[in-house]
C-alpha cells in the first residue's frame, strides 16, 4: 500500500467517523472544528474526504498480495 493510499485510508475514516457522529449524535464534527459546514477550511477538509473516498476505489479492485502469492505459487486447476 503507498503512501498516498494510507493518507487516503485514514481521510476516509475520519470522515466515517463524522458520519457516525453525524448519523447518531447530529453532531458534525468537522464542522465544529473548523468553525460551520460553510467555512473554507471545513469544505477543504470535506472535498479531500471526498478525494480520499475515490482513492480508496482503487484499494477495492486491486487484488490482494495474499492472493497475488497464491497464484505464483499453486498449479492451475481448471
Amino acid at each position: 500500500m503507498s503512501t498516498l493510499q494510507r493518507i487516503a485510508l485514514i481521510l476516509t475514516i475520519i470522515g466515517a467517523i463524522n458520519w457516525g457522529l453525524i448519523g447518531f449524535f447530529q453532531f458534525d464534527l468537522v464542522a465544529s472544528i473548523f468553525g460551520g459546514q460553510d467555512a473554507g477550511l471545513s469544505r477543504i477538509i470535506y472535498g479531500l474526504v471526498g478525494l480520499a473516498g475515490l482513492i480508496n476505489l482503487g484499494l477495492l479492485f486491486a487484488p490482494s498480495e495474499a492472493a497475488e502469492r497464491q497464484q505464483g505459487t499453486e498449479p492451475n486447476r481448471s
